[in-house]
């Protein structure tokens, strides 16, 4: 989502298939780790005031949803890596939260706080990735920036564009990756050269747009959507939301997704949905 935020002083302050496993334990050394982990983290909520922006062809208009913005840790014997990191967790300091213009926005958890529960710091975090740097899927990632920066080229080049740096409101909340270390890719980023973690390119909806592909032994194949697709709807009815940077590329990443998803047998989580959040073992459990 995106949308232009009166956040810039909460930016500055804060720089959030196969019956799975469900396991409880605070994070370990990687070497007693044997396996992949999957963290669910809440990032944060969305009221979505204004579905309408959802669907370029109106299929929303008139509506609202309340929406999650999730966060994920990926566990691997080789590292962690950290997939989106949500609203900003300055916003946790309103108890009622905010709204501004389509939405209203609350973090009742810091993302900082949930991984802390776990014993990790932001300096133990080898890895980040998001799935692209729209505000509720970016807001805290300047406090990463210690991690190594996994990004599509598209979509560095879009987030340092000077378009995006004239943006004080959504800019501060990044703008310290810009010195972090980085692995760039314009197809598809195998992690952790095992084929466990995968960072595939589907872009449309910001021109790198990512989503991310776990192979894990008891779970199977799970698919972590990014803003591929907002709701349950939205992958049924194909929609694309009106400010997408391009609709035709949207279907076509569509396409390859679903094509994926059956040729895997996945389990898709729409990274916004509340119901699939909720299905998802909370931390300290894990899916594995």
């Amino acid at each position: 989502m995106k949308c232009a935020l009166l956040l810039t002083g909460l930016f500055l302050a804060a720089c959030s298939n196969p019956t799975p496993s469900e396991n409880t334990e605070t994070v370990q050394e990687h070497t007693k780790i044997a396996k992949i982990k999957l963290y669910a983290l809440e990032c944060g909520y969305v009221n979505m005031l204004d579905l309408g922006l959802f669907a370029s062809n109106g299929a929303f208009d008139g509506r609202t949803n309340n929406a999650i913005s999730s966060c994920y840790l990926i566990r691997h014997p080789n590292g962690d890596l950290l997939w989106d990191t949500g609203l900003p967790d300055a916003l946790h300091a309103a108890k009622d939260g905010i709204t501004n213009g389509p939405f209203h926005l609350s973090v009742p958890n810091t993302l900082s706080g949930q991984l802390e529960s776990l014993g990790v710091s932001a300096q133990d975090i080898e890895y980040l990735s998001l799935s692209h740097t729209h505000f509720d899927h970016a807001g805290n990632a300047g406090q990463y920036a210690a991690s190594t920066f996994i990004v599509h080229e598209s979509e560095l080049a879009h987030m340092f564009r000077d378009e995006a740096r004239a943006d004080a409101q959504q800019f501060p909340a990044y703008s310290a990756l810009e010195k972090s270390e980085k692995i760039t890719f314009t197809d598809n980023h195998d992690v952790f050269g095992d084929g466990t973690v995968e960072i595939l390119s589907m872009p449309g909806h910001t021109p790198g747009h990512t989503v991310l592909k776990l192979e894990l032994a008891n779970a199977g194949t799970i698919l972590l959507t990014g803003d591929l697709y907002h709701l349950y709807e939205s992958r049924t009815l194909r929609t694309v939301p009106v400010f997408n940077t391009d609709e035709p590329e949207t279907l076509r990443s569509m396409d390859a997704f679903e094509a994926l998803a059956k040729e895997t047998n996945a389990r898709v989580i729409i990274q916004h949905s509340v119901k699939d959040f909720e299905a998802l073992p909370k931390a300290p459990r894990y899916l594995d």
